[in-house]
Parts: structure tokens; sequence; C-alpha cells
């Protein structure tokens, strides 16, 4: 499966500056290691040592937050769009 991934502007530079770029997988999960793969400057950005999503780290499938389906295991199919968002925090 081949989806369409949206970059946050912190993560553009490790993708040559480009805004979106497409990943393979049937996953999140896979379309995400695809992604580090692809671009391993990502890795420590959006995934953790042991595979995990970075807690700070928002991942959208067609606008549903995977965190309230099956996270990494959350399915995509052909044509998805992923949205990857850092998350904000302060006080």
């Amino acid at each position: 499966m081949s989806v369409e991934v949206r970059l946050p502007t912190v993560l553009r530079p490790a993708a040559g500056g480009s805004t979106t770029v497409t990943a393979s997988g049937t996953t999140i999960g896979e379309v995400l290691r695809d992604l580090v793969g692809r671009f391993p400057d990502m890795a420590g950005q959006v995934l953790t040592e042991d595979g995990s999503l970075h807690r700070f780290v928002n991942v959208y499938v067609n606008d549903d937050d995977v965190r309230y389906l099956q996270q990494l295991d959350t399915a995509v199919s052909d044509g998805d769009q992923v949205s990857i968002l850092p998350a904000v925090a302060g006080g």
C-alpha cells in the first residue's frame, strides 16, 4: 500500500525539504518504519529506540488520531493521508 505522509516543518529537512512524501505499508507502524528507513534523520523524532511511537508525536490517518484507534497497528489503505504532527506542550 502507498500512502501520502504530510510532514511538519521540523521533519522536512530530513526529507530534503518536502512537505509530503509517499510511504509503503499496511499499518501505521509499517509506514513509519518505511519512512525512517528512507529518511534516517527522522528516526529519533518519530519512533523511540524500541520502535514505539514517540510520545511527543501525534499521527493521524485521514484526520483520525491513531492513539484512539489501534496505534501503530492502525490499518492504512492505498490513497490514505497520514499526518505527523509534533505535540505542543508548555505551561
